[in-house]
């Protein structure tokens, strides 16, 4: 049996590069990881603070499996590194009966999840400051907490590189062409050959995979930050995380910094953005005016105007879930992008589905619903010059 080391290449060390370098490079391969920005850089779509960690899940319960493989692929980034990247101080999924609150009754009752439905009564009094509406149902996942994203992508990043990956900071690929046994990248005036290459560009993916366009469309995300007008009333051990999905969508997070809230609207509201590379970062007052409309309405608690307000990029597939695989058929191309807003909690177990294709050529860790070749069916890539 060969003991020669496979030669992958991953390209963006964002959400998910940065996981695919870390788990390539624990499991013996050798890693080229080429960014075009810095490490951790604030351009793409982990910025922003914080995340969501759930695991009773609106989207699929199919997700639950993966999430608890990331659940676990956390905790070991965190003792490799010392790093507290994961707090699981609990979510609340708020709405009414709906197919997305279907979902999660589904993911407690088939994977036996920690949640629980708290009557709205009780709700009310154990957390006065949440948006409840009569008529709501609400269900509290303990299995859930918050992330600490451009942490967590820099430590990745960084122990993939303690483990023999190179890490190419400010450079940015040109392209990739199949050709001669092996996959070519083109960056910095050379080109190297790779067993395997890993494309994780997140809003820059269809630039690099043209083929990609029909399926991702990339859009604006805004963040913005309340503070709270009595000290302790959002803190994360009385204020769970949260999202809810009617009669409008939002989600809510502590503010790390404290004393404080961070909110999110839904992504469907997210403006298109043509050129990832000519995103407009400024928040214009008319971006702003939607959240100073939900504090006014749900949370007295809060001053009324952001103290920031932070814009980024995510991608969106039509229907809401990753594209997470191979193009066509198995010729060494990997593709993790499209993750619709709510990717960066599963982030290292698409660095690990990554690496399995890469290694073994496919995954027992991934789902159907994220397999690239379910919006279409996509020829055979050309052997050459197919990417400008």
């Amino acid at each position: 049996m060969s003991t020669t080391r496979k030669r992958v290449a991953v390209i963006g060390l964002g959400t998910a590069g940065s996981m695919a370098a870390w788990r390539l490079a624990s499991r013996g391969a050798e890693v080229v990881g080429y960014e075009q920005f810095g490490i951790a850089h604030d351009r793409s779509a982990h910025a922003g603070e914080s995340r969501i960690f759930r695991t009773a899940y609106f989207e699929d319960p199919e997700y639950v499996p993966l999430l608890r493989t990331a659940k676990a692929l956390w905790r070991q980034l965190e003792r490799e590194t010392g790093t507290d990247l994961l707090t699981l101080a609990g979510n609340l999924m708020l709405g009414e009966a709906s197919s997305q609150m279907a979902n999660v009754s589904d993911s407690i009752v088939k994977f036996d999840v920690d949640a629980s439905i708290i009557p709205l009564d009780e709700a009310l009094t154990r957390w006065p400051h949440h948006p409840f509406h009569e008529g709501d149902a609400v269900v509290l996942d303990r299995e859930a907490g918050y992330l600490r994203p451009e942490l967590a992508v820099l430590t990745a990043s960084y122990r993939a590189e303690s483990l023999g990956a190179q890490l190419r900071a400010y450079t940015p690929v040109d392209g990739i062409e199949v050709k001669d046994g092996g996959i070519w990248v083109s960056a910095d005036g050379r080109s190297e050959r790779f067993d395997h290459v890993v494309v994780t560009t997140g809003p820059w993916a269809a630039k690099l995979l043209p083929e990609l366009a029909p399926l991702v469309e990339v859009r604006k995300a805004v963040s913005a930050w309340f503070v709270a007008k009595e000290r302790g009333a959002f803190d994360p051990a009385g204020f769970p995380c949260f999202i809810r999905t009617t009669p409008e969508e939002f989600y809510g997070l502590p503010a790390m910094s404290g004393n404080g809230l961070k909110l999110g609207l839904s992504g469907t509201v997210n403006l298109p953005v043509g050129d990832p590379d000519a995103l407009d970062r400024t928040v214009p007052i008319e971006e702003v005016k939607p959240f100073r409309e939900l504090v006014a309405d749900s949370f007295p608690a809060l001053y009324p105007d952001p103290v920031r307000v932070s814009a980024y990029m995510e991608g969106y597939t039509r229907d809401g879930h990753g594209v997470v695989g191979q193009l066509g058929g198995g010729e060494g191309i990997t593709v993790v992008t499209g993750l619709s807003g709510h990717g960066f909690k599963l982030a290292p177990t698409f660095g690990e589905i990554a690496a399995d294709y890469a290694l073994h050529g496919g995954s027992t860790n991934t789902i159907p619903v994220l397999n690239p070749d379910r919006f279409l069916s996509l020829p055979a890539r050309q052997r050459t010059n197919d990417v400008m």
